[in-house]
């Protein structure tokens, strides 16, 4: 049996009266990507810090690579990548010169560096900018020169918080091929984000709200035991509707889906869209149909984030 990458039990942060990470449980396997999905407050930078041996719990056991945490915190270090949201790199220089200063740091001697910047200069489409000034690279290339450097020493593990909160959706896309590309070549990666899209190509998720973990699971597996059914409304004033599908008990959400709304029934009832036909509505909806549940149904029935 593989031995788990990162093993926490219990793991909490408190400062002061705030508990920002609540007595949270993760087990995360070998050559996996695994998502915090929540927004901003809900602990997934905190959970980071504490797993990389940046920040000391207040409670709690965590082993990352075999490594007892914070007691062999600096052992860590040159066994992972970390990529944070902000750009940490040095604007005043170029682009080879930040992997270089990387590479030193790490240990690597001159010839391995050599080959290895040669090679992520390619991987990352930045031969043409090796002579570039961090400072000037677009959104973008900076995602990529960070990348770079935080894989530049072959990390078995990676570590990314919120790390495409600056880039647009094209690069997005492409960043998120180059992470399956590092999981192929045999990387475990756990990455933030409150992207939607990004939790859903995870292999594994967990909803993070409050300092809490909501849920926990592959997306397909988490869209299917959500607890509700997801039911698609049409209607002559939508906003009326939504006011008055809100007032019911059995609603845990309805939201505007730009000419529709987008219901969520509590699983109790075993047919919704026959159900609210029987609701004293108005406007009575126009059309009613089940639909797929996402990713957002279950954040939002984890979270209780619909009224």
């Amino acid at each position: 049996m593989t031995e788990p990458v990162i093993e926490a039990r219990g793991l909490t942060r408190r400062f002061g009266d705030l508990t920002a990470v609540a007595e949270l449980d993760l087990t995360l396997a070998p050559q996996t990507i695994y998502g915090f999905l929540g927004p901003n407050g809900s602990g997934k930078t905190t959970m980071v810090r504490m797993l990389t041996g940046l920040l000391t719990p207040s409670a709690g056991e965590v082993t990352v690579l075999g490594h007892q945490l914070p007691r062999d915190a600096e052992r860590l270090k040159h066994g992972i990548g970390y990529m944070t949201q902000k750009f940490s790199l040095y604007d005043d220089l170029t682009v080879v010169e930040n992997l270089r200063f990387v590479a030193e740091i790490y240990g690597l001697g001159r010839r391995v560096a050599r080959r290895r910047i040669d090679t992520l200069l390619s991987i990352y489409a930045l031969e043409q900018l090796r002579n570039r000034r961090a400072g000037r690279m677009s959104g973008g290339q900076r995602q990529r020169l960070s990348l770079a450097a935080a894989t530049i020493h072959e990390p078995p593990l990676l570590f990314l918080d919120e790390p495409t909160s600056a880039v647009d959706p094209e690069n997005r896309r492409e960043f998120w091929e180059r992470l399956f590309d590092l999981v192929d070549a045999g990387a475990t990666i756990l990455v933030s984000t409150h992207y939607m899209d990004e939790a859903e190509r995870c292999h594994r998720l967990a909803i993070l709200a409050t300092g809490h973990k909501r849920a926990d699971g592959a997306p397909d597996a988490l869209m299917a035991d959500m607890g509700a059914h997801v039911v698609e409304a049409e209607a002559s004033d939508l906003r009326a509707l939504k006011h008055q599908l809100g007032a019911l008990p059995e609603v845990i959400s309805a939201a505007q889906i730009g000419s529709r709304l987008r219901v969520l029934v509590r699983d109790r009832m075993t047919d919704p869209v026959a159900w609210l036909k029987a609701q004293p509505l108005q406007p009575m909806p126009t059309r009613l149909e089940p639909a797929r549940p996402s990713l957002e149904d279950v954040f939002v029935t984890s979270t209780g984030g619909g009224r």
